[in-house]
């Protein structure tokens, strides 16, 4: 297969429960076919119900062209399908968690015959758990693979504090190629390519756009209000939000070509 100049990269933002994953099916196969993407990862942790994967609902989105997925602590709260899902689909997870836990933090994949190195790593401020540092982490993925001739290095890290995703991406920037945020599903308009290598503080997330952060408004200003644990509701009609951005890369000189955010409201 003779290989192409560029590479047309869509990251898409945390897909949050069944009303995420019917924008998915609904809007995607369009707009991948719109905008010559030829390669989509999004972020899966909350795809089941909001919190987890199933096999199912990674189905669903595979199959309306989502070709790979990061995520995040939230993988493990539905831990039945787990072995199954880290063998044989195209997930991984934060690659700082302990040592022992299963599934991989990050993957060497093919596209259009470049090699690209994918790392997922969970920021550590403000988050639940007891995480390797995510900056050394990083330092000893690089330098176990920096001999493997890789065209592009990706990292989505899901993290809380931007002051740690800016920090983050000023650390590995010399490295790093394509650097972006997920987890606080708030998309920012801090996109930017520095010395051709591309960098976002949150990419956002797809879900219902009449919610907070994709949960039903009753459960959580109840739990503001009367400090107790809510059951999480999701909306299943109504507005939809669709957070992603498309970057475009050139793998032969290592540069990111340009950046842009595709964003999407519609009704479901």
């Amino acid at each position: 297969m003779k290989k192409s100049e560029n590479i047309k990269f869509l990251f898409i933002g945390d897909i949050v429960a069944k009303f995420g994953r019917r924008t998915i099916i609904k809007i995607l196969p369009k707009i991948k076919k719109d905008l010559g993407v030829d390669f989509v990862s999004a972020n899966c942790e909350n795809i089941a119900h909001g919190s987890g994967v199933t096999k199912t609902s990674l189905n669903e989105i595979l199959e309306s062209g989502v070709d790979f997925c990061t995520s995040g602590d939230h993988i493990f709260k539905n831990p039945a399908h787990l072995v199954e899902v880290f063998s044989s689909y195209p997930v991984i997870r934060p690659a700082n968690y302990p040592e022992g836990v299963m599934g991989d933090g990050y993957k060497i994949i093919n596209i259009n015959g470049y090699k690209i190195l994918f790392i997922n790593l969970i920021g550590r401020v403000f988050m639940r758990g007891d995480f390797d540092c995510p900056f050394r982490k990083f330092d000893q993925i690089y330098n176990e693979n920096k001999r493997k001739k890789i065209n592009c290095i990706i990292v989505d890290f899901h993290a809380e504090a931007t002051s740690e995703k800016k920090a983050f991406f000023e650390y590995v920037k010399t490295r790093a190629n394509i650097v972006f945020g997920t987890h606080t599903h708030v998309g920012t308009s801090d996109l930017e390519v520095v010395d051709n290598r591309a960098y976002i503080t949150d990419i956002g997330m797809v879900g219902a756009k009449n919610s907070s952060l994709g949960v039903d408004f009753k459960n959580i200003i109840n739990n503001f209000l009367y400090q107790t644990p809510q059951k999480h509701e999701f909306p299943e009609e109504g507005e939809y939000i669709f957070n992603s951005i498309l970057i475009e890369y050139n793998p032969i000189k290592k540069e990111c070509v340009r950046i842009e955010r595709v964003d999407k409201i519609g009704i479901l």
